[in-house]
């Protein structure tokens, strides 16, 4: 039976890995949702926008008008104040939001909640009353409520800590952690056990986001700490918590939060598929982990997304070089093909290869299948005699004189390799 998902908002980092952890699952069908217009328009092929603003008196409504119209079964809170906002409304919501119980969301939504919930635990970090109570430097400062690293400082003497607390006074002052910081990504079945937590060094962060980042051994004290935590919260599914290093080399709580991370992807890859676990523990299923004995690192930098004002119905696409890659397939190149294939698009291929270009595809593994028609002309031929413009076409090779000829002849869109990235459609 297929489930409709709902993720808002979409075109967050929480968002894009939903969707990517989603987007093949058999039985599921994603529907992506924004208050203003986002990337997640380039990804989610069922996209709205303009939905009110998370704090909008309309919201609620709004998603359940939404809910209504495209018949969703499970709604993905993809930021913070998204959690805490449909946690809080899970009885009026006409379908399931995938978190935590509204207590542990209004909890994890407040730094100082969190600590205080876990007053007494080694792990929690000093946290001073008021300003006087320093008598230590240098200390760490952030706001109760925020997430990534919007809001942060550290004060190095009493005039910093003055200067921070008079444009913020709502910041908590906290024992400053030198270490390295770490994230436990986890899942927690319906049952309430602890099915799978995996720690990872965030390397490198950028606002707020982890760029850089690798899976590692758990740490006995850091596991002691997510049991710990699992053990006194009503957590269901996905969620993860943070570590940093203390001056003493134990590690102190920094935040939970009971939704997906944006590099759950790292565990991801090891087999670990968060969002489609909680899915499927709501839906009855009892949930065995499997995670593959390897390590793997991340390295997220900007991606490139295109929306191009053009449609076609037919590719004129050359061979050597453009298909083949120093003699070996273009597996890019392959992708724009499949998808052509995909969206019945007629794909030509038209070509002075110098060999028998029927014996080059089979030595290459490339099914003749894929291509409407095999244009095989001589080395001193040109290309524009044999197009046929009946329908909207655009024309792919490598070569700038041959596109300059198909340009100035018929006036239609002309593209070298380096850039099919913007025709490839990555919506799902």
């Amino acid at each position: 039976m297929q489930k409709n998902v709902l993720v808002f908002p979409c075109g967050s980092e929480i968002g894009l890995e939903i969707h990517n952890s989603l987007k093949f699952v058999k039985g599921i069908k994603l529907f992506g949702a924004s208050s203003v217009s986002d990337h997640g328009k380039y990804l989610y092929s069922n996209y709205i926008e303009g939905i009110p603003n998370v704090e909008d008196p309309s919201f609620i409504e709004a998603i359940n008008n939404m809910i209504e119209k495209f018949k969703i079964d499970f709604i993905f809170p993809a930021h913070d104040s998204v959690v805490l906002k449909l946690a809080q409304n899970k009885d009026v919501l006409k379908a399931e939001v995938v978190t935590s119980s509204m207590e542990v969301c209004e909890t994890c939504r407040s730094k100082k909640k969190t600590y205080e919930y876990f007053d007494g635990e080694a792990f929690v970090p000093f946290m001073y009353e008021k300003a006087e109570d320093v008598e230590e430097f240098p200390v760490f400062l952030k706001p109760d409520v925020g997430q990534g690293s919007k809001g942060i400082a550290l004060a190095k003497n009493r005039e910093e800590l003055v200067f921070h607390l008079d444009k913020n006074d709502g910041l908590l002052i906290l024992e400053y952690l030198p270490g390295k910081e770490f994230t436990i990504d986890c899942f927690t079945d319906r049952h309430g056990e602890l099915k799978f937590a995996g720690m990872r060094e965030r390397r490198r962060i950028k606002s707020g986001i982890s760029v850089n980042s690798y899976t590692m051994d758990m740490e006995p004290e850091v596991f002691q700490i997510a049991k710990k935590i699992n053990e006194k919260m009503d957590l269901q599914g996905m969620w993860f918590f943070q570590v940093k290093e203390a001056n003493n080399g134990s590690f102190k709580l920094m935040e939970i939060a009971p939704r997906i991370a944006g590099t759950m992807s790292l565990y991801r890859n090891k087999g670990i598929n968060f969002s489609q676990l909680s899915i499927y523990d709501r839906l009855g299923f009892d949930i065995n982990v499997i995670s593959n004995n390897f390590d793997i690192e991340i390295d997220r930098a900007l991606m490139n997304r295109f929306s191009i004002d053009i449609s076609y119905d037919k590719v004129y696409i050359d061979f050597d070089d453009t298909i083949t890659l120093s003699g070996k397939v273009n597996p890019y190149i392959m992708m724009f093909i499949y998808q052509c294939h995909y969206k019945d698009i007629e794909v030509v291929l038209i070509t002075k290869h110098i060999h028998d270009i029927e014996e080059t595809l089979r030595k290459l593994k490339v099914d003749r299948g894929l291509f409407e028609e095999i244009v095989h002309i001589q080395q001193d031929d040109e290309k524009h005699k044999y197009f046929k413009l009946e329908k909207s076409s655009i024309f792919i090779d490598d070569s700038y004189s041959e596109r300059k000829k198909i340009h100035e002849k018929f006036g239609i869109p002309v593209f070298d390799i380096d850039a099919i990235e913007s025709l490839i459609d990555w919506r799902n």
